[in-house]
């Protein structure tokens, strides 16, 4: 299995527009975001987790020639506003996208793209599978599949996923117990960690780091990160050894 880091920004990407400050006109790579979301990869099968703005540059700068489905996390613009770009895969494979959402994020999805969920649909536009999935799903795509964790954006219910021995969680601030436990044993956590400073609705570095400690986890990347958490290569070298910033472009092998 890999993982490849589509995007490992907030919500407004980095850089920020019209910002000046050191991470945004940084010349690190390292420094450029786009919106969060990974694919998730086998020999046969391919996924990917949530369709921000920039899922169309995200598709071409990784070069992904296939895509079975598409999960999605919760109905924030900045993970859902891609997704009419899924008519790409549409005319080449000649199929619907199956899709996977929460009702709540159905909902969302209707409201942001009626034209997609009429009766009498326009030609070319996008051609979507609908497939409800909640907290205690187990979402099966090809050879892959995805236990969803349920957590907390504020008040805000989020779904992460398990796939095997690695953890993807995204926009979030609190995990009940109970779902902690279907994170326990994994050996690679990815869990937000927006800036250092406390947010109402996204953990913070530290508090992302108790939390990979308190799960036992052996390898933890930061995802979600604002400019407001300082340059990539500087951060870095404040973190215990098994916690790194993810980074577009970064692949897993699993």
């Amino acid at each position: 299995m890999k993982i490849t880091f589509l995007g490992t920004g907030t919500s407004q990407g980095v850089p920020v527009i019209a910002c000046g400050c050191e991470v945004c006109i940084s010349l690190d790579i390292k420094d450029k975001r786009l919106r969060s979301s990974i694919i998730v990869s086998s020999k046969t099968t391919n996924v990917v987790i949530d369709t921000g703005p920039d899922f169309r540059q995200q598709m071409l700068n990784n070069k992904v020639q296939k895509l079975d489905a598409i999960l999605y996390t919760h109905e924030h613009k900045d993970h859902i506003a891609g997704m009419d770009d899924v008519r790409a895969f549409n005319f080449k494979q000649k199929k619907p996208m199956d899709i996977y959402a929460n009702e709540r994020v159905q909902k969302a999805l209707i409201r942001e793209y009626p034209y997609v969920f009429e009766k009498n649909s326009y030609p070319g536009i996008p051609k979507v599978e609908v497939h409800s999935i909640e907290a205690e799903s187990i979402v099966s795509v090809g050879d892959l599949n995805f236990k969803a964790i349920e957590v907390l954006h504020y008040k805000l219910p989020v779904l992460g996923f398990r796939i095997e021995d690695f953890v993807y969680i995204t926009d979030a601030n609190y995990i009940s117990e109970a779902q902690k436990a279907k994170i326990y044993g994994a050996k690679i956590l990815v869990i937000n960690a927006l800036r250092k400073e406390k947010h109402i609705s996204h953990f913070t570095l530290q508090e992302a780091i108790e939390l990979a400690e308190e799960l036992k986890v052996e390898q933890v990347y930061l995802t979600h990160i604002s400019h407001l958490m300082g340059k990539h290569e500087e951060v870095s070298l404040e973190l215990p050894k098994h916690v790194s910033i993810a980074y577009d472009g970064l692949v897993l092998d699993i």
